[in-house]
């Protein structure tokens, strides 16, 4: 019997959305990106990108555990020698909720191209509105 690899016309991707209001950060960016990944279907093969599309709303809502929200710290650099850059999550949360979401997902996905390739199926927005409502995407109930 010989093993079946999926190719890229097998693959049915679908559309969820989760509310991520009152929701855990890295216990939402583990189930998603497992969605991303497609490790929720029978067909997930490593090399082969067969993820779904995830759209995430309220993500200004999401809660960090303990004293994550002062002691957690976004480190970024500017590329020129001495410019790490550093930003406290409490602050990050207040200004861009997004990227703080995002960056926790996209560190979850494998490195490269099959990675960022995963990365594009992820929608966040800071609020309850979203421009892909002609997908019809179903509602994820993640706890």
């Amino acid at each position: 019997m010989k093993t079946f690899v999926p190719k890229t016309a097998d693959i049915d991707r679908k559309w969820y959305v989760v509310d991520a209001e009152g929701l855990v950060l890295g216990r939402l960016a583990s189930q998603v990106a497992n969605i991303l990944r497609g490790k929720n279907k029978p067909i997930y093969t490593p090399n082969v990108d067969t993820g779904d599309y995830v759209i995430i709303i309220n993500a200004d809502k999401i809660v960090l555990t303990g004293k994550k929200l002062d002691q957690k710290i976004y480190y970024h650099h500017s590329g020129y020698a001495g410019g790490l850059k550093e930003t406290k999550y409490r602050k990050l949360m207040a200004e861009n909720p997004e990227l703080a979401v995002r960056h926790a997902i996209v560190g979850m996905l494998p490195k490269g191209p099959l990675g960022r390739q995963m990365a594009r199926k992820l929608k966040i927005y800071a609020g309850d509105q979203y421009e892909q409502a002609a997908q019809k995407p179903e509602v994820l109930d993640l706890k």
